[in-house]
């Protein structure tokens, strides 16, 4: 099971993981807490859907989310409470560079959830599912953005609450979700990514990144548990992407190069181990199967 904020998240940080665990025959349930209302449309055509327009972009990304599952073979995908029940808090970039709450915020967005109400309706999802594995964001969420950081405590409150018996026994049976995952990035791939970039006289991609001061999503590498390469998913990872198309552009940072290119950068991914015992581990030196030693 992957708890993430919006449409577009789960692909990119897990694209090649839930793929190649469908192709496997493993269940696989996305649950996504908002439909992502407030972010910026990059199709022109499509700019009228923007929240301070129409205000018509959730449903938009809806249909995206549904045509990315497809080009991955996920067809348990979920909206946290239904539609419409949590929108997109959206964000703004504090002094620090990092993402944080906007100054105004709806009434029903994510970021103003109450926690035990949300956690509920996971808990609800957990005990039909009873996924051994969780996957989601760190405290951070990952960069800052307010729903990516409720969406991890509600990850955590409601996998806490769906092991406890005697909590709301009317959601289902007790169960106790084995292994927990924070999806994160190597800083020695992302650095020497980077580094790959400006030595060939890239200075665009990825603007104001600098391979001596990373962003906080960039984990050094001993804090890293499992890794998930599998080179025949990458290309439904990639297409995944691209069917979020009014927030990711085939001409835009995650393409950068090239398909071959993006088939390397995107094609491994990688998880800190929160909860649960590690498992054997590969000659990468990490574990190469989130389910190891289940």
């Amino acid at each position: 099971m992957l708890v993430h904020a919006h449409p577009d998240d789960e692909s990119i940080n897990n694209g090649v993981t839930m793929a190649r665990y469908v192709a496997e025959g493993a269940q696989v349930t996305l649950v996504t807490c908002t439909l992502g209302e407030m972010g910026e449309v990059l199709v022109p055509e499509l700019a009228h859907l923007a929240a301070d327009q129409e205000d018509g972009l959730g449903p938009h990304r809806a249909g995206e989310l549904g045509q990315a599952m497809a080009e991955l073979g996920v067809t348990d995908h979920r909206l946290l409470g239904g539609a419409g029940r949590y929108r997109d808090s959206g964000m703004k970039w504090d002094d620090n560079g990092h993402a944080t709450a906007a100054d105004e915020i709806h009434d029903n967005a994510f970021w103003h959830a109450d926690l035990t109400e949300a956690a509920a309706q996971l808990v609800q999802v957990i005990r039909e599912v009873r996924p051994q594995v969780l996957v989601t964001y760190d405290e951070f969420g990952n960069y800052g953005h307010p729903d990516h950081v409720q969406a991890h405590r509600v990850a955590h409150y409601g996998a806490d609450l769906a092991a406890a018996r005697s909590y709301r026994p009317d959601l289902g049976e007790a169960w106790d979700v084995a292994k927990i995952y924070w999806v994160a990035m190597s800083a020695s791939r992302f650095r020497d990514g980077l580094k790959t970039l400006r030595d060939a006289g890239d200075t665009t991609t990825l603007e104001g990144m600098d391979p001596d001061n990373l962003p906080p999503f960039a984990i050094e590498d001993d804090y890293l548990d499992a890794m998930i390469e599998s080179p025949e998913h990458v290309h439904a990872k990639l297409a995944a992407m691209k069917a979020h198309k009014t927030q990711i552009t085939e001409d835009g940072q995650f393409f950068a190069g090239g398909i071959d290119v993006s088939a390397a950068v995107w094609g491994s991914e990688f998880y800190r181990l929160v909860k649960g015992a590690r498992g054997p581990v590969g000659d990468s030196g990490l574990e190469e199967d989130l389910f190891a030693g289940l």
